[in-house]
C-alpha cells in the first residue's frame, strides 16, 4: 500500500478527543471514519484502513454517533444465515 504524508496540526486530535496513539493511526481512524460516514466503504474496509478490528471501529464510530448503515436487507441476510447455521 502506497502511503501518504501530511501535516495536521495536534489541535485536530484534540478537538476529536484523540490524545493517544500516534499521529498517523489517529489520522487514518478520522479518514477512515468520515469514509464509512459516506458510505464510500463498508464498516470492515474502515477497520482496515484504520488498521484496527472491526469491533474496535464499531466502538470508535458509536463514541462518534456514527450510524453502522445496518439495514433491514442486512437483518434478513443475518437472520438467514443464523437459521441455516441453526443458531
Amino acid at each position: 500500500m502506497t502511503t501518504v504524508k501530511i501535516e495536521v496540526p495536534e489541535e485536530v486530535f484534540a478537538l476529536a478527543g484523540m490524545t493517544e496513539g500516534s499521529n498517523s493511526g489517529r489520522a487514518a481512524r478520522l479518514l477512515a471514519l468520515e469514509l464509512f460516514r459516506e458510505g464510500r466503504v463498508s464498516l470492515g474496509r474502515a477497520a482496515e484502513l484504520a488498521g484496527i478490528s472491526v469491533e474496535e471501529f464499531m466502538e470508535f464510530s458509536a463514541h462518534r454517533r456514527v450510524p453502522l448503515h445496518y439495514t433491514a436487507e442486512d437483518l434478513a441476510q443475518d437472520r438467514a444465515t443464523a437459521a441455516r447455521l441453526e443458531l
